[in-house]
């Protein structure tokens, strides 16, 4: 299960995807108490969604800009970073026909819930929480509720069958009319003689793309956030439904994203997380250029625009200090996308590459489209061009068929890569997959469940010996937050996506800083702030 759009935000765990978090190890006993106490309350509270499937719901506005007469909206948001990219499209799409968001699903004049379905534990949930909205809609019969993403694209009408009292349904490209659709309702609500069928809408159609419209809006997400370069997945790895809820790959213009880029910036944006489900193979869906002898090309495949060439641009933008990126796929691993990450110093040094399995019988059943060695092979152009960088994967545990030598292989690749963050799943059959239509579950919960806790155990030993690396040196870190249990100590993330914390004052909050690492876990490090000549 990939990391980036399309999965949770979040990793391993016993029945769903969990990360592993740092209250289940001995954190190092030599961390200063205050850090250490932050570090790990911290963890726990920003990591606490990677326990199960990821919620977010929509703020309240802006108390100086809050009107009693203005209609209310409120999103709950599940699942990965694109959803809550998506949500936040629909927050300004909203805002232009002069909703304001609210926190309280019951003030909300118009109540949407983005959806996952990339595990049947994210569906369920979802279901929930949409039938604990009978009684308000009674309540409130005024009330437009709808049902948007994954699950959504994936169920069509039977979200009316199961939950009568929803009012619309949204694929993952059809956000961009939703405002229009909520005015459609309310209108046929006023039409005498409408049944109740007619009051309802379905829109799934994925043969547009989503219309991106930030002007006149205004972002409030803080320091970081989201950029959707490109959309769904021309893969078709048979455990993963990506394909069949978020369509072919279509990538936007690198102009298109720039613009939007620099408008992030200039609503005090500095940090920016680079969405796609094989982000590296951004570009590859675009038309090849006219091969011209004056003709500027990219350094994609046939002069292609390509992930490189977007990172390039980034790099010129003023204001931003920080570029991420979720997720990759080995087999598009370029020297031309290495080298751009080298060059470019607001890049992190911290990449998700998902290995998924360290057998080659296991990744052919799973349709991965590359072998260890393969695999081998693009680490080495990486960390070959890019000697300071860090690697990250995902992991599935109990696949169709999988034997104890294959699961041992997985053990082996972990060590052998020494991959510094790990994100585990127990496989899960997701309905419309191959795996799911062609092979058995035959792996005992019971299994999966003790080879979970062995690779958890050996991703901790390896992660514990990554981090510890850093011990005694000194390193670059974008600071993200102050902490909510002590305002002495800072949160950041090295160049390498590292979790650090220190004691500082709060004016170094969205500033890059230089720290010395003291202490490490298996989950980040503590240190001291190495303050400029001068500042001190």
């Amino acid at each position: 299960m990939p990391t980036g759009p399309g999965a949770p935000e979040g990793a391993a765990g016993e029945s769903r995807a969990r990360r592993v978090s740092p209250g289940e190890a001995e954190v190092s006993s030599g961390l200063d108490r205050a850090i250490r106490g932050h570090f790990v309350a911290e963890w726990r509270a920003k990591n606490r969604e990677t326990m199960s499937t990821t919620r977010h719901q929509s703020k309240a506005a802006d108390s100086d800009q809050a009107s009693p007469e203005a209609p209310k909206l409120h999103i709950v948001t599940f699942g990965c970073q694109m959803n809550k990219y998506d949500s936040s499209l629909v927050e300004g799409r909203f805002a232009k026909r002069g909703y304001q968001t609210t926190d309280q699903p019951s003030e909300a004049d118009v109540l949407l819930f983005n959806t996952c379905s990339v595990r049947d534990h994210a569906e369920e949930r979802t279901w929930s929480w949409i039938g604990e909205l009978k009684k308000l809609k009674q309540e409130k019969p005024e009330l437009v509720v709808g049902v948007l993403g994954c699950m959504a694209q994936r169920v069509e009408e039977e979200v009316f069958r199961r939950a009568g009292h929803v009012d619309l349904v949204a694929g993952t490209r059809q956000f961009h009319h939703l405002p229009r659709m909520v005015e459609d309702l309310l209108e046929r609500r006023q039409t005498p003689g409408m049944m109740p069928k007619e009051m309802r809408l379905l829109s799934t159609d994925m043969s547009s793309d989503v219309e991106v419209d930030r002007e006149g809006t205004e972002y409030t997400g803080g320091l970081h956030a989201y950029l959707a370069v490109m959309r769904g997945c021309d893969l078709n790895c048979t455990y993963c439904i990506v394909p069949t809820t978020r369509g072919r790959v279509r990538s936007r213009a690198i102009d298109d994203l720039v613009g939007e880029a620099r408008w992030l910036v200039d609503q005090g944006v500095k940090v920016l997380t680079l969405l796609g489900q094989t982000i590296n193979s951004y570009g590859e869906d675009f038309p090849a250029p006219h091969q011209e002898a004056d003709a500027a090309t990219g350094s994609g495949r046939q002069g292609r625009p390509s992930l490189a060439d977007l990172l390039r641009r980034l790099q010129e933008i003023e204001g931003l200090e920080r570029i991420r990126m979720i997720t990759l796929h080995p087999s598009y691993v370029t020297p031309a996308f290495a080298e751009a990450i080298r060059d470019c110093d607001k890049v992190d040094r911290f990449l998700p590459l998902p290995a998924q399995a360290g057998s080659d019988a296991l990744l052919k059943r799973m349709k991965r489209g590359y072998t260890l060695d393969l695999y081998r092979k693009r680490v080495e152009i990486l960390r070959s061009i890019v000697p300071d960088i860090e690697l990250g994967s995902d992991w599935i545990v109990g696949f169709c068929g999988e034997t104890e030598e294959e699961f041992q292989g997985t053990l082996d690749f972990l060590e052998e890569q020494e991959f510094l963050v790990n994100y585990v799943f127990k496989y899960d059959p997701r309905p419309g997959t191959r795996a799911e239509d062609e092979r058995e579950d035959d792996i005992p919960d019971a299994v999966k469940k003790e080879r979970n806790q062995r690779l958890l155990q050996a991703a901790e030993r390896v992660q514990r010996k990554r981090f510890a690396r850093y011990q005694g040196q000194v390193v670059r870190v974008m600071v993200e937050s102050q902490s909510t249990r002590d305002e002495r100590v800072l949160l950041g993330r090295s160049t390498q996506g590292m979790p650090v914390s220190f004691e500082a004052g709060p004016e170094w909050v969205g500033r890059m800083v230089d720290v010395e690492i003291h202490e490490s876990t298996a989950y980040g490090m503590g240190g001291s702030l190495v303050q400029p000549a001068g500042q001190a």
